[in-house]
């Protein structure tokens, strides 16, 4: 499963992810990343210590969740 599309509050965070016409909130897809059921996704800890979603790195930038389509 990868994640096709996100939703930002008005701060630009991501607060939602869709994968495959579904909507998780931002801390399903954490736990979903972190038992490996989402492909190309990472989780790291800001200094703040929250938890967030980063793509995984490779050679192309279209993947990347910052670069995902709105929903």
């Amino acid at each position: 499963m990868k994640i096709e599309k996100v939703k930002r509050n008005s701060q630009g965070d991501i607060t939602d992810v869709m994968i495959n016409n579904n909507i998780y909130s931002i801390d399903q897809a954490i736990i979903m990343a972190k038992d490996g059921t989402i492909e190309g996704v990472n989780v790291a800890k800001a200094r703040t210590g929250k938890e967030y979603l980063r793509s995984n790195p490779d050679q192309t930038e279209t993947n990347n969740l910052d670069n995902l389509p709105s929903f």
